[in-house]
């Protein structure tokens, strides 16, 4: 007979079992929870590592990011780039982009982030196609399939695209608001696209996994 697995401690037993975050990251973290209203957007421990491994094994020198809320995923990321690396990062909200900045100028990586502010679609006009190595999208979830559809062009063959919440509290299952039925389209959107290879990964609030052919 197998137990019941509870979703909290088995969480906490995988993060247990994971690379730990350095003293910055786990600053802003305590941080955002004592200080923002949703401090639940953070991607956390577990996306955060995911992102770093992705980064290491690919060799992701060039990273767009839309959505940065308080520069967590962000600084996770710069923190295994090389050092002539760059990230991009897209955030519409200026109380979190004021964060994040505080953030960035304690830690050594943070010159290797470019915040830009205002609408991601927007911002992202500026770069041209085929430029970046790995994009991470974690914004507002209305817009998510307008954001696949612009980053992937942005993205060079054989890059990665991740894209997160992409489960949404297992409310995919059952569509019904607006948010919830954006997701699930743009999950039908990217299986059913030929130019990425795409996994749907069951790590914390889900994350699709697509590499550019």
């Amino acid at each position: 007979m197998i137990a019941e697995l509870n979703k909290e401690e088995i969480l906490q037993y995988c993060e247990s079992y994971s690379n730990k975050d350095s003293e910055i990251l786990k600053e802003l973290i305590e941080y955002t929870f004592k200080n923002e209203p949703a401090p639940q957007m953070i991607s956390g421990v577990q996306v955060g590592n995911f992102l770093q491994s992705l980064v290491m094994a690919t060799g992701a020198k060039k990273i767009l990011e839309i959505g940065m809320f308080t520069g967590y995923s962000a600084l996770k990321m710069a923190e295994v780039l090389p050092e002539n690396g760059q990230i991009d990062t897209c955030e519409l909200g200026e109380n979190h982009i004021k964060t994040a900045k505080h953030f960035f100028l304690k830690s050594k990586h943070g010159t290797k982030i470019k915040i830009h502010s205002g609408p991601a679609l927007e911002s992202i006009k500026v770069f041209k196609p085929n430029t970046f190595d790995l994009c991470f999208i974690d914004a507002d979830k209305n817009n998510y399939k307008n954001y696949y559809i612009e980053c992937l062009k942005l993205i060079k063959n054989g890059g990665s695209l991740v894209i997160d919440n992409m489960l949404w509290g297992g409310s995919v299952l059952n569509p019904k608001d607006k948010e919830t039925k954006t997701i699930a389209e743009t999950a039908k959107i990217i299986n059913t696209d030929e130019s990425v290879h795409n996994t749907m990964l069951t790590i914390r609030d889900g994350l699709m996994l697509c590499i550019k052919k």
